[in-house]
């Protein structure tokens, strides 16, 4: 693994495309150079099979985040049932939402995922638009509920770098920040960072390039300048 990689790559597949070939593409590409990789529901109900997840999980190699965004959101049991498989399968690191609170929903998924050496990542916000409208009022709220889980991690979005500001303030080191919203949303490479982020989710950006590695290359050098700056 690239260990100075701050880059997570969001693996969303366009139309078109044969899902599992595609996504080995892009992986084969760029894992030497990258800290991880995000996969969620536009890429799983489009396998062929479940096996597809072990054969994704083996080329992504070594000690990567291998990041399951299915935004969960229910009572801890579901949850649980929800993410076995993609253990099983090798992936490590799972995304819910942090709005359902802690007992019996996160506190059950959390302890389930410590016990299968995997981690919690929690959302507290959003990178569109609409996440002003409910959760960005309750941010510290949602913080609190993560820390009180004992979340890895929690996303912000690089979208808003003043809610970045803000989660690191109230977080301090006790969570890792990933922030997606990179590219075609609207944020560039490094914003995240500057604010306080740990790692930049970025999909399309990297994905839709007809040379993804040359993109990743050219990402993580734009990471290293601010970095050794600050």
């Amino acid at each position: 693994m690239y260990y100075g990689s701050r880059i997570i790559v969001a693996l969303d597949p366009p139309d078109g495309v044969n899902v599992i070939d595609w996504c080995l593409n892009i992986v084969r590409e760029t894992r030497d150079l990258v800290a991880g990789y995000k996969i969620g529901l536009p890429l799983v109900v489009r396998l062929n099979s479940m096996e597809d997840l072990s054969i994704l999980s083996k080329a992504m190699d070594g000690d990567r985040l291998k990041i399951v965004d299915l935004k969960l959101a229910d009572i801890g049991n579901i949850m649980v049932s929800a993410v076995k498989p993609f253990i099983h399968h090798g992936f490590n690191y799972f995304i819910a939402h942090s709005f359902i609170g802690c007992r019996d929903g996160l506190d059950v998924l959390n302890s389930f995922l410590r016990e299968n050496n995997a981690w919690l990542i929690t959302v507290v916000s959003m990178s569109h638009r609409g996440s002003v409208e409910a959760m960005d009022d309750v941010v510290e709220k949602l913080l609190e509920i993560s820390v009180n889980t004992g979340a890895w991690g929690v996303v912000a979005p690089a979208t808003r770098p003043e809610i970045i500001r803000f989660v690191r303030k109230h977080i301090g080191s006790r969570a890792k920040i990933l922030s997606p919203g990179i590219g075609p949303q609207g944020a560039r490479p490094g914003d995240a960072l500057m604010a306080g982020a740990d790692y930049e989710i970025i999909g399309r950006m990297i994905t839709r390039s007809s040379d993804p590695r040359h993109v990743v290359e050219e990402i993580n050098k734009i990471h290293e300048s601010p970095l050794r700056e600050g």
